[in-house]
């Protein structure tokens, strides 16, 4: 016999509100397999999607590109492009971030007495702006 659990049972293994799970299943993430009373009732293998999908949120995965990482009968399907995109994402995500942290560090560490009469200072400034400029450039378009 397959093991049930209640929501509140879910809620507390997963980490995971009550209402997020309502969410997830209004979204199509995870099925209830009934009620007893008024709590919906699960199969503990919901604890394991549930998992998965923490780790898609984590690695910055949309819930709509979650629910397109599981097939019709909501076992796992990996799209390896999707995957691969999101990788790439991230990696340019760390990049950016990497140029921020040691844009910090030479400010922090500049002995310029004026930070805006510093050389290295006005790159990353107009960098930023140069950045900001393309963005609103493709927002507008």
């Amino acid at each position: 016999m397959m093991k049930e659990l209640d929501i509140a049972e879910v809620a507390d293994r997963s980490g995971l509100a009550p209402s997020a799970l309502r969410f997830y299943e209004k979204k199509g993430l995870i099925k209830s397999i009934g009620r007893k009373g008024l709590r919906r009732q699960y199969c503990a293998s919901v604890l394991e999607k549930l998992a998965l999908i923490t780790l898609g949120r984590s690695a910055g995965f949309t819930l709509d590109e979650i629910v397109s990482l599981f097939n019709a009968q909501g076992k796992l399907s990996l799209d390896r492009s999707l995957l691969m995109g999101k990788a790439n994402e991230i990696d340019n995500t760390i990049r950016q971030l990497k140029k921020v942290r040691d844009g910090l560090r030479h400010v922090a560490d500049c002995p310029a007495s004026d930070h805006l009469q510093c050389p290295e200072f006005q790159k990353i400034v107009q960098r930023v702006q140069s950045r900001s400029r393309r963005t609103t450039q493709q927002n507008s378009s």
